[in-house]
């Protein structure tokens, strides 16, 4: 998968705004003003995600690709690098399971549906 791909998935969720507030090398994509993607610009290219705890364990374990989250909590964040070890719709899922976290988490904190 590779940066384009990751950019056309995300905007694809609803409410989902995109700016470059650590610069130009890192393109944030936020849902409800919350971070739920991370896509380094630069090579090599990688982007950081939200995960459970659990999954983020399995899938470091999983694949040599996935580290804790750079610059993250490590707990709940991943980073993985898009250097084709991952299968597309593997990172595809984890994209939207990353959005579905934050934007259920901020929707429980903010009272919205």
């Amino acid at each position: 998968m590779d940066i384009e791909i990751v950019r056309k998935i995300c905007l694809k969720k609803g409410e989902t705004e995109k700016c470059f507030p650590f610069g130009d090398d890192t393109l944030v994509f936020k849902v409800n003003n919350k971070m739920f993607c991370l896509a380094r610009l630069m090579p090599p290219h990688s982007i950081n995600l939200k995960c459970l705890p659990e999954n983020a364990i399995e899938y470091r374990e999983r694949y040599e690709s996935v580290t804790p989250g750079y610059h993250m909590n490590k707990k709940y964040w991943i980073t993985v690098q898009l250097d084709g070890n991952v299968p597309s719709k593997e990172i595809e899922k984890w994209i939207n399971d990353s959005y579905n976290l934050v934007a259920t988490g901020t929707r429980k904190k903010t009272g919205k549906k």
